[in-house]
């Protein structure tokens, strides 16, 4: 039994005694490389190797987007309520209370104001760690007080989206949010401050349909997933085999559906560019 022990300075020493590197230390690219997740934060979450931009969420865009991680956040204690009672594996209010514990986040949206290489902006993002990035009546709220603050500030509207689409468990307040961005978008329109709509991996469902693809410039991260349906549900509807790929950024980049592909590592740089050649 002597292999269950390893020598340390000739005193034998359990292998329970071994430490262990921490959990989240490091890497594995898609590639099969190991990188310290250090290096892949100094990279804005971008894998080296390949180019692989890493799913993330709006703690990481407001550190990479907001000059010297400084902004103030809007509505943070904005909470989702239970008015249709619903219970599917737990009940609605457990499963929230649980996700709010777990990511330490109170919706699927967080928005915020500061500053981007000295330009204000206001910065709406989802986290897809929050069921699922699905919209319900909070995404929806944040979304409007957050173009009422522009409105009122005159700053221009970055949306991140990451979502599965509307969140089932709120039933019609989900998809009313549709409307009720789109509505509220178009005031930004009227009074002629920018709206750019960033599109990452993934952006599916209710939020596609409204206002993610709504942006004055749709963009996009390399690779993202984009869609309203499933490739099997389409598929079937249509009855016809897809395109490889339909669904990937570049896909939708050539047929017309974005303005451009953005590297992260980019982001900061080419937002700031673009609203600098708006008038």
């Amino acid at each position: 039994m002597a292999w269950f022990k390893r020598k340390n300075k000739g005193i034998q020493t359990p292998t329970e005694a071994k430490k262990e590197a921490p959990d989240g230390l490091w890497y594995k690219t898609p590639t099969g490389k190991i990188i310290h997740t250090r290096e892949l934060k100094n990279n804005c979450y971008v894998s080296p190797e390949d180019g692989f931009h890493v799913r993330i969420g709006s703690k990481e865009y407001f550190e990479i987007l907001f000059d010297n991680n400084e902004f103030t956040e809007l509505d943070a204690n904005l909470t989702s309520a239970d008015p249709f009672e619903f219970v599917d594996t737990k009940p609605y209010t457990e499963r929230i209370a649980k996700m709010q514990e777990k990511t330490g986040l109170k919706d699927a949206i967080r928005t915020a104001t500061g500053k981007m290489n000295g330009l204000p902006i206001t910065i709406a993002c989802m986290d897809f760690s929050f069921i699922g990035g699905s919209m319900g009546s909070v995404v929806g709220e944040k979304i409007a007080r957050a173009i009422d603050y522009c409105l009122k500030h005159k700053t221009p509207l970055l949306i991140i989206s990451k979502s599965g689409g509307a969140r089932m468990m709120e039933s019609s307040l989900s998809l009313m949010q549709m409307a009720k961005t789109s509505a509220k978008l178009v005031q930004l329109s009227k009074a002629k401050i920018p709206y750019i709509s960033l599109l990452t991996d993934p952006t599916t469902g209710g939020v596609t349909a409204s206002y993610a693809m709504l942006g004055d410039f749709n963009i996009a991260e390399p690779g993202a997933l984009i869609g309203f349906a499933g490739p099997r549900v389409i598929r079937e509807t249509i009855g016809k085999d897809l395109p490889k790929g339909f669904q990937s950024a570049e896909f939708l980049l050539e047929h017309g559906f974005l303005d451009f592909i953005v590297d992260r590592r980019d982001l900061k740089k080419r937002l700031t560019t673009l609203l600098n050649m708006l008038p």
